[in-house]
């Protein structure tokens, strides 16, 4: 099984710049973080967008949508920002024979304490186990598309009951 890595952006690319006091988002994370892990199973990287997630729009949405459908791969891993991951991931419900797995972290990978590196873990395994549908893998937990929502005040995503 090949696995498609597409990039979208988001706090898990977050770059800190110190002349500045701000956050860029730089170069993918993905890579490093499968190499450092010993990743054995096939992946290509695709970087699509390198937006914040409260900036993506519908057109982006759509943007992103293509690029799932139009893949050779039936395994799909996007990173995103987790502000509104669980719109984009609506936006994927339907797209026919692909599991499609989003992820994100709530501090960038490249900091010392970070959740990036355990919910990429956690969305390598679920885009090669899941049956074909669209999931979030964020907190420990793999959840369907639109049955989620993220609780910033508790800093975590959980189901919506639907």
């Amino acid at each position: 099984m090949k696995i498609r890595v597409i990039t979208t952006g988001g706090t898990i690319d977050k770059v800190y710049f110190d002349a500045t006091s701000e956050y860029e988002i730089g170069e993918p994370t993905v890579p490093h973080v499968f190499r450092e892990a010993a990743v054995g199973v096939e992946w290509e990287l695709q970087p699509l967008l390198r937006k914040d997630s409260l900036e993506m729009t519908e057109a982006d949405r759509v943007t992103i949508r293509e690029a799932c459908e139009a893949a050779g791969e039936t395994a799909i891993l996007i990173t995103h920002g987790t502000d509104t991951m669980s719109d984009t991931a609506e936006s994927l419900i339907g797209i026919e024979g692909k599991t499609i797995v989003l992820t994100g972290a709530l501090a960038p990978a490249r900091f010392r304490v970070t959740d990036a590196i355990f919910n990429l873990g956690l969305a390598l395994g679920a885009v090669q186990s899941k049956p074909p549908g669209v999931y979030l893998a964020m907190n420990g937990t793999v959840f369907e598309a639109g049955k989620v929502r993220k609780n910033k005040e508790a800093g975590r995503f959980e189901a919506t009951g639907l």
